[in-house]
């Protein structure tokens, strides 16, 4: 592994010399390791406790608008949470349901 090339700067808090991993920008501050530790923000999760993506509260956002189309499969009648393409496949929601849990 290549190591990372170093180049001297002051840092912007303690005023003292130090080295750093990229080219100091001229008008921008650098902080040496020490006070960039202390100095970091703190990640934020948001409150969640997991790694699912959170798009807020459904109740709070209006209804989906559906869409009315003929399932590809079974030729029924059914509404979809999307504007179909034509000469793309729609599904029902029983045969999306059936097809993704053939496990």
């Amino acid at each position: 592994m290549e190591e990372r090339q170093m180049h001297k700067a002051v840092c912007a808090k303690c005023k003292k010399e130090c080295e750093v991993p990229f080219e100091p920008t001229p008008g921008k501050e650098v902080l040496c390791q020490e006070c960039f530790r202390k100095n970091r923000p703190r990640r934020s999760f948001g409150g969640r406790r997991d790694n699912r993506r959170s798009f807020g509260n459904r109740r709070d956002r209006p209804p989906r608008k559906m869409h009315k189309a003929v399932c590809s499969k079974c030729k029924k009648e059914c509404e979809v949470p999307f504007e179909p393409t034509p000469g793309k496949e729609v599904l029902c929601q029983e045969c999306f349901r059936e097809k993704n849990n053939r496990f």
